[in-house]
Formats: structure tokens, sequence, C-alpha cells
């Protein structure tokens, strides 16, 4: 029988190490990472007016717009993630295939009718815009957490624990890298190579991978830039990032301004909204680049208090994937924890110069409001995830 088809285990016990476990269907959602969540989102919001008031004012003559148009995003964002909290998680394992050939499809949808912004199509209008890479990176999790629920004694095979996986994100990487959206292929890489891992693939099939992506990503740079065509958009990103100064007009311009935002805010920050770069200098101030505005009005103490806050989340969200009680729930949590994680690392990585640019938001803080729906909805499926958590009986 189909894996998709298989019945989930009973909800109001199991038998697990031959001990009695008991789940509480009404059990308390964890409160730690809820309250973080919307810790987080409060102050992206604050900070995000503070950034984009510039640009909302000589965009649309209204300076709130942005943070207004968020706010409501945040609104639905949070009650979307107590619903979601209050579902039975296991039962998204009967939806993963739909779910993964959806996003699929929506995928190769953007690059027949989608809308394209700097030359990349990223967004399909279906009566709301939004991005279906973010659609994709929750599909791969939740096909990956399924499939490797029923197939956890193959999973040392290759059959079973590297060849379908591979064929979901050569798929997925693939319809991604036609958009253009390499971060967003970067990402889905990432993380299903970590639940790879996770879900008990063997260390010397995934090394082998890791050698081939590395090797093959090192060819394609350099054959673009050897190549009489010289660089794509994607190797000259790497060569600015190398060297920001000398291509300060083009594609270094960013980082410059970046690092002329970090620079000023020291150790406590020039001041809440007493931005220089946002007025107009910084692109993308309010969206990717908004951390670099964090470190400018907020300094050090500021900047490292909010990672601090997305560490205990993380934290938070794996020690929730350790307690669950079922394969499912500890490998969804994990994935969805490493997804947040893999974004938050990128992203103030780019902003701080540490990594090349790769157009990746910051979670809770850069604009977007379906990005900021699917990311709580997100939270929301660990919060329910919390819920089941076992308590072994003595």
């Amino acid at each position: 029988m189909p894996f998709w088809k298989k019945n989930s285990k009973k909800e109001s016990e199991l038998k697990d190490n031959k001990q009695r476990v008991v789940v509480d269907e009404t059990g308390i959602m964890d409160t730690p990472y809820l309250v973080l969540t919307l810790l987080l989102m409060v102050i992206g919001l604050i900070m995000l007016f503070s950034a984009s008031y510039a640009r909302a004012s000589h965009n649309t003559g209204n300076p709130a717009s942005y943070f207004v148009s968020q706010s409501i995003y945040a609104a639905i964002g949070t009650t979307v993630m107590l619903l979601v909290a209050r579902y039975n998680y296991q039962r998204l394992q009967k939806f993963a295939l739909i779910i993964m050939a959806g996003s699929i499809v929506l995928l190769v949808l953007v690059l027949v009718m989608g809308s394209s912004t700097n030359g990349a199509k990223r967004w399909i209008n279906l009566g709301i815009r939004f991005q279906p890479s973010e659609i994709a990176k929750f599909a791969v999790i939740l096909f990956f957490a399924t499939y490797m629920t029923h197939h956890q004694k193959q999973m040392h095979t290759i059959r079973y624990g590297i060849a379908p996986y591979l064929v979901i994100l050569g798929v997925v990487a693939l319809l991604l890298l036609l958009e253009p959206h390499k971060s967003a292929t970067l990402i889905i890489l990432g993380v299903g190579f970590v639940m790879m891992f996770l879900g008990g693939a063997k260390s010397k099939h995934l090394w082998i991978l890791v050698g081939l992506g590395i090797l093959a990503l090192a060819a394609y740079v350099l054959y673009k830039r050897l190549s009489g065509g010289g660089g794509d958009y994607a190797s000259d990103r790497i060569m600015a990032w190398l060297n920001p100064d000398k291509y300060a007009d083009d594609e270094g311009y960013q980082i410059v301004q970046s690092r002329y935002a970090i620079g000023p805010g020291g150790l406590s920050g020039v001041g809440f909204g007493k931005s220089y770069q946002k007025t107009m200098y910084l692109p993308e101030e309010h969206n990717d680049y908004i951390f670099a505005i964090v470190c400018e009005e907020l300094g050090l103490i500021g900047a490292v208090g909010i990672l601090l806050l997305f560490m205990m989340l993380i934290i938070r969200g794996y020690w929730i994937s350790m307690h669950a009680y079922d394969r499912f729930g500890k490998l969804m949590a994990a994935g969805l924890t490493t997804l947040l994680a893999i974004q938050v690392f990128l992203n103030v990585g780019v902003v701080t110069n540490l990594l090349p640019p790769t157009g990746i938001s910051l979670p809770f803080f850069s604009s977007g409001g379906t990005a900021l729906i699917i990311q709580t909805a997100e939270m929301g499926v660990v919060l329910s995830i919390s819920r089941w958590t076992k308590k072994s009986m003595t």
C-alpha cells in the first residue's frame, strides 16, 4: 500500500519502547516557542516601520503604508498560526503527495505566466500574488518527513535513503534555477540534505553528494568567468562579494551601502528611526537588507539581542523535535526549524558580507505578506507538534 494511504497510529495512545505513551489531544502548545515567535514578529514590525518609512513616503506618499500592510498580514498570520497549532499535524501526511505535486505545478506556472522583477520570474498572481518557492520549501519538508517515516528501516539504502529525495530536489531545483531563484534553490537543497541526514541516510552517501555539489558549483562559476561571454548574474555577484569596492557602482553597490549602515551603528547604534542609509541609499532596506538598518539604529547590542531571540527560537524548535512522540513529528519540527535557521544565517551572512548576496529575506522582519503568513503557518505546525509531546507513564 502506498505510504500516503497508510493509516496513522492511534492518537490517544501507542506503544513506544515497551512504555505506555499518553498523548493529550487538548494539550497546551509550547509557551516559550509561541512567545518567542510573537516577540520576533512584533520587533520585526517595529523595525520594518523604521526601515521603510522613507521609501514608503517616496513611493506612495504615506510613510506608514508598508508598515500598515505588513501589520495586516501579521494579524492574519498570527490567526493562521493559532489555528494550525490546534490542528493534528499527523493528518498532514495524507496531503504530502498532493502538496508536493501542487508546488511543482505552481513552479511550472511561474515559468509560463509569472511576473518578472529585475529579470527573474518568481511571482505568480492567482488572485493573490505570491512566490511558489515559499510553498515548495514546506512541501519538500512535508514530503520528506512523510516518506522517511514510512521507510525508516530502509533509509540506509540508496533506493529509499537517497534516490527519491534526489529526484524531488532535482526537479524543484531545476525549476527554481530556470526562474532564476538561486537563493531558494540553495535553501531547499540545504534543508533536504539535513533531513536526509536526520532521516537516517548513510553519511558516506551524503558526503559524496556534498563533494559533487561543490565541484559542480566551482566548475560552473569558473566556466562562466573564463567563457567568451563573461560571467552571469550569479558569478558576477560572487566576484563583487570578493571585492565589493571594485564593483561599487554595479554589483557591489548594495554590499558597500550595507557596510556604510553597519559601521556607524557601533555598540549602541545611532538611535531608533535615525538611520541615514535608509533614506534611499541602501536598496531593499525594508526587505532583504533590513538587518543592516537594525545594526545601524540599534548597534551591536540590539543586533546581537535579536540574533539571540532567533537562536532561542531555533533551539526551542529542535527541543520540540527531540521530544515529539513520533518520527513524523520529529522530522517535521526538525525540518521547519532547519529552514528557519538557514534563512536567518544566510540573510545575516549576506548583510554582513560574510556570504555572497543571495536575495534571502529575514523571517518576521523583511517585508512580504504571503511569506510572513507561510512562515507563521509553519510555526503553527511546530506548535501543533509541541501539543503532542509524549509523556511516558511510570
